[in-house]
């Protein structure tokens, strides 16, 4: 980010640590927040969803920002951190890296455990006006499986995430967001695997042309999200970001719903 970016980065995270919004409260929209702090609307999106990322806000709906819910649940103190006293690499390509640690877990003999690095992942999940999304049908080798998917692929470096799940969308799909919204960031296989998967919620899309990854692309359907929860008893939804980003709409969803009828 740059400095006008950072500085007001740095106002919004100082008005939420200082309590001026209280849990659960909306955040000013997008336009007026425009208006006050002098930023363009790309820029101030790049901030919030920055603080997204770090657990300081959560988009509910479209381009609704919120301080996260007061939970009920303390984090655990005491607690001592594994000590990593080196590493070194087994294997090593440009998709994956596979090295030995060398770890002590608190009160344990230290022990060399397996590390595999994976690439940082960008997936999205765009919805239109008809409650559909737009989802993939294609087959995967290792499982020996078709399956649904969102379209998603490898953050370039020095490539925003919000870029990469923007151009692979369009590159597996020909469809282009309107929006983008980031929403969780995860690691599929912790205790082991490193792979930050980065998850965006669109709303809207523009049909741009014909998909050009060609290795990436099937074939393109816009599913019900009344579908979901069958094709996922079938078990036809195959990938973690695909799950993750589906099951965050559908919890958002109910979440808004049973407000509502409060």
């Amino acid at each position: 980010m740059g400095p006008k970016t950072t500085k007001v980065y740095e106002t919004l995270r100082a008005r939420l640590a200082a309590g001026e919004y209280a849990p659960g409260d909306k955040l000013p929209s997008e336009r007026a927040l425009v208006e006050e702090l002098g930023i363009g609307r790309t820029a101030l999106r790049q901030v919030l969803a920055r603080l997204v990322s770090e657990g300081q806000l959560e988009v509910r709906g479209r381009s609704s920002y919120r301080v996260p819910g007061a939970v009920s649940v303390e984090r655990p103190e005491g607690l001592e951190p594994w000590r990593i006293h080196g590493e070194r690499d087994v294997y090593d390509n440009r998709w994956v890296k596979l090295q030995l640690w060398d770890v002590e877990p608190p009160g344990v003999k230290r022990f060399e455990h397996h590390v595999v690095r994976l690439h940082h992942v960008a997936i999205t999940a765009v919805i239109d006006d008809q409650d559909r999304v737009l989802m993939m049908w294609r087959y995967r080798f290792v499982p020996k499986q078709f399956g649904w998917e969102l379209p998603g692929g490898i953050v370039d470096e020095g490539e925003d995430p919000a870029d990469t799940a923007l151009r692979e969308t369009v590159e597996e799909t020909g469809w282009r967001p309107k929006s983008l919204e980031h929403v969780v960031s995860y690691q599929p296989m912790v205790g082991m695997v490193d792979s930050p998967h980065e998850i965006f919620v669109g709303h809207g899309a523009e049909k741009v042309g014909e998909p050009t990854d060609l290795e990436e692309a099937g074939h393109i359907e816009w599913v019900p999200l009344a579908d979901i929860p069958g094709l996922m008893a079938r078990g036809e939804l195959l990938g973690s970001g695909t799950l993750v980003a589906l099951l965050h709409i559908l919890a958002a969803r109910r979440t808004q719903g049973l407000t509502t009828a409060h």
